[in-house]
């Protein structure tokens, strides 16, 4: 009876209410979230995927980041938003190394992290990803102690243009992007991970706390 006297928008127009929300949006948004927003009886997937068609190939496109969906600038159109701007500071060599463990090997705990890296991780690293929102805790291991683990966030896969954590490149992919190296087989694994995130700078204060494992 409802349905009959509220029926739902036609197709068109709940496309027209998704594009609004999302393009007024300051973080991705859930279908959850836009079927929450939208009147009675609208299907905000099919919504998504009929301007997710409609925007392709235009100065602007549709994404999916994680779980949510965006409105972003077409990748090859980047350089046009692109403007000189001094960097008052970088992530420290400690905090690209923590990143990339984490976004390869996720969900991680501290202790496999230091095994990876080699060295004692300082606090101020875990810090300084986590408010950035690049990474969060995770569920605890149901192993004696029970440590809690370490997974990237959906603004870390905004930030870097990915879908989901599998959309990672691999080392192979790296070096044929140039953005790796040839490194000796056992330091592959790190100094490749490293990569996607650019260089680091020299180490800082976040660094002070690292010391070589014995």
């Amino acid at each position: 009876m409802t349905d009959a006297l509220f029926p739902a928008p036609p197709q068109a127009e709940q496309e027209r209410m998704v594009e609004a929300i999302l393009f007024a949006a300051a973080e991705p948004v859930t279908i959850a979230d836009l079927q929450a927003r939208m009147p009675h009886g609208c299907e905000a997937a099919p919504a998504l995927d009929a301007l997710a068609r409609r925007y392709e190939g235009r100065g602007v496109r549709l994404v999916k980041v994680g779980d949510a969906w965006a409105m972003r600038t077409a990748p090859d159109l980047a350089f046009l938003m692109t403007r000189e701007t001094v960097e008052t500071r970088k992530l420290s060599r400690a905090a690209v190394e923590t990143l990339a463990i984490v976004a390869y090997h996720q969900p991680v705990t501290r202790a496999e992290i230091e095994e990876i890296r080699g060295v004692s991780a300082s606090r101020g690293t875990f810090d300084q990803l986590m408010e950035l929102e690049w990474i969060k805790l995770g569920r605890r291991r149901e192993t004696p102690g029970r440590p809690a683990t370490f997974v990237t966030t959906r603004a870390f896969l905004d930030q870097f243009g990915l879908s989901s954590p599998r959309d990672l490149p691999g080392l192979k992919e790296l070096r044929q992007a140039g953005l790796l190296e040839r490194t000796p087989p056992e330091a592959e694994q790190t100094e490749g991970e490293a990569g996607l995130f650019g260089d680091a700078d020299s180490p800082d204060e976040n660094d002070a706390d690292d010391v070589p494992r014995p």
